[in-house]
């Protein structure tokens, strides 16, 4: 009796030992294998998923995004980190790339309902020039010269407007004195080959010109349409008439040729070659050919973007003329410094 009872108190003891030490265990969470239901089957539910379903997760945000390139990144990423679904990968990256697909007609679809909604006067964007210089002493000189610039473009329509006015005067005296207006109208044929049509005003007494009126029309090709480079080229029959400072009138039949140029050499940096009679993403050259008088009128300029809508702009402008009224240059050259604001 005295053996059983010891036996019934020492497995008592060591019941209520056990019981003690788990108590204390829980109290200070130190259980580590104890898991709540919800958790054991969460665990179970991501181990028969496996990897595949947080990569699905990750390309359809990135499809979401419609930019192909991050897509893209995040696929490559995907089948470097898991080389075993790559056959699962592969299958995500077809669906990604049909969704970015589907995106882009989508938005495209939008664009061209827009602009078949919008007004002539809605959808114009422009860019202005504001330059001048200022200096005293032995001698009083005073510069100034500004710029316009509007186009709105459509499905295949583009029309684009320009104005510029430069003046210069010297010790009071006016040296310079310089007005043009253009507007050229485009339809777009196919992605490369357009129509133009061209008119243009300029006035210049300083080379003999008092007035001057320009029309032209012709077809011209995209040589190069690359995101950091474009190159086109245009050509058809022109007619001017001009009116010299003299009185003397006169209108020649011609043909024009043109050459647009612009060249993003970095992110906030631009080379263009450009011309006071047309211009298209920055720079042109554009000769006149006549019987009596070839003009050539050539810019070169260097754009720096300062903020998101400011651009400071450095030009230099090569005017030259074979038969120039009388007492005017054959050549003329211009060097500005103008502040560019988008809108």
């Amino acid at each position: 009796m005295m053996f059983r009872s010891s036996c019934l108190v020492r497995s008592g003891g060591c019941i209520l030992a056990a019981a003690l030490l788990g108590h204390n265990l829980s109290a200070r969470g130190q259980v580590p294998d104890a898991k709540l239901p919800e958790q054991a089957q969460e665990e179970e539910q991501e181990e028969e998923q496996g990897p595949s379903e947080p990569i699905r997760r990750m390309i359809e945000a990135a499809a979401e995004t419609g930019n192909r390139a991050k897509l893209d990144s995040v696929i490559e990423a995907a089948l470097a980190a898991y080389p075993d679904e790559a056959e699962a990968i592969d299958e995500m990256r077809d669906a990604g790339r049909e969704r970015v697909a589907a995106l882009a007609s989508a938005q495209r679809e939008q664009e061209q309902a827009a602009l078949r909604q919008a007004g002539i006067l809605d959808r114009w964007e422009g860019r202005g020039q504001l330059g001048g210089f200022r200096s005293t002493g032995s001698t009083d000189n005073l510069g100034l010269t500004a710029a316009l610039d509007i186009e709105r473009v459509g499905i295949d329509w583009r029309h684009k407007l320009r104005g510029r006015i430069d003046y210069q005067e010297t010790n009071g005296r006016v040296i310079r004195e310089q007005y043009l207006a253009a507007y050229e109208p485009r339809y777009q044929i196919n992605p490369r080959l357009f129509g133009y049509a061209l008119g243009q005003w300029e006035k210049d007494e300083f080379r003999g010109i008092e007035e001057r009126i320009a029309a032209s029309g012709g077809f011209g090709y995209r040589v190069i349409d690359g995101a950091a480079m474009q190159l086109s080229i245009k050509a058809g029959p022109a007619w001017r008439r001009t009116i010299a400072t003299t009185g003397e009138t006169e209108s020649n039949l011609a043909a024009l040729a043109g050459l647009d140029f612009d060249w993003q050499l970095v992110e906030s940096i631009k080379l263009t070659q450009d011309t006071d009679l047309v211009a298209e993403g920055g720079g042109s050259a554009t000769a006149f050919i006549g019987s009596s008088n070839n003009t050539l009128n050539l810019v070169t300029g260097l754009e720096a973007n300062i903020i998101d809508s400011l651009t400071a702009r450095l030009s230099y402008t090569f005017e030259y003329a074979s038969d120039p009224p009388a007492g005017a240059a054959n050549t003329d050259t211009l060097s500005r410094f103008t502040l560019i604001y988008d809108f």
